[in-house]
């Protein structure tokens, strides 16, 4: 194997499979309290982003609900207990914080998303539901549009990653992946939903590899702002 090639097999197995060791031990007492208020801000959250994407795209009702659902996701985050950055290594004490390695897996990822979408625009129903999400993009403000993506992007990680991940014993990516799409779920919008179950198993496997979420905000954002102004090219 090239030496190139065998290096990216490495940064990637790092990012996504091996775990950095941690000590991130919680009592009973802390897990039942990420429980409670993990259970009850996910549903608060469905919520207000099904009522979020109720609104007309491009009103200023609809960037303060979308300002509030970051808000819920945050603080109940930040409710739930301690959040950690993570690290990538095979020691934690000497390992470095995931910046690149991230970004990188959320342009590939991209990269993902823009070959469906040219299947995609081959359907027309899954054309349209798509094409309804964008509609918020191309109707709104440019700047308000990016702004609202970047926080609740962030947001989002700090909540599915951060305290739903730690309020779970096993099987935590498979369960928050499915949690995350459950929740866009409530928009009625399946390719929202299908994106996020895709996007929720890798950031889940950065979670678990890093021990943190850093490495899911990174590639979250990279993604979706690449999302926010490559789709409208190719589905509009």
């Amino acid at each position: 194997m090239p030496v190139p090639l065998r290096t990216l097999g490495l940064q990637l197995r790092s990012t996504l499979w091996d775990m950095t060791p941690r000590d991130h031990r919680q009592s009973d007492r802390e897990f039942r309290r990420r429980q409670i208020v993990a259970a009850v801000v996910v549903v608060i959250g469905a919520l207000v982003l099904a009522f979020s994407l109720s609104l007309d795209s491009g009103s200023n009702w609809f960037y303060v609900a979308t300002l509030v659902l970051a808000a819920v996701w945050a603080v109940g985050a930040f409710a739930s207990g301690p959040l950690h950055l993570g690290r990538v290594g095979i020691d934690e004490t000497a390992a470095a914080r995931p910046i690149v390695q991230p970004i990188l897996v959320g342009l590939g990822l991209s990269a993902v998303f823009v070959a469906g979408a040219f299947l995609v625009k081959l359907i027309p129903p899954l054309a349209d539901q798509v094409g309804n999400v964008l509609a918020y993009a191309n109707d709104g403000n440019a700047t308000l549009v990016l702004l609202v993506t970047v926080i609740n992007g962030i947001a989002e990680e700090m909540f599915f990653r951060g305290a739903l991940y730690a309020a779970i014993r096993k099987n935590q990516v498979p369960i928050t992946a499915v949690a995350y799409a459950i929740a866009t779920a409530a928009t009625g919008n399946i390719m929202l939903s299908f994106a996020a179950l895709l996007l929720g198993i890798v950031v889940g496997l950065e979670r678990r590899a890093s021990g943190g979420i850093l490495a899911p905000i990174l590639t979250h954002l990279t993604w979706s702002v690449t999302m926010l102004y490559v789709l409208p090219l190719i589905l509009t």
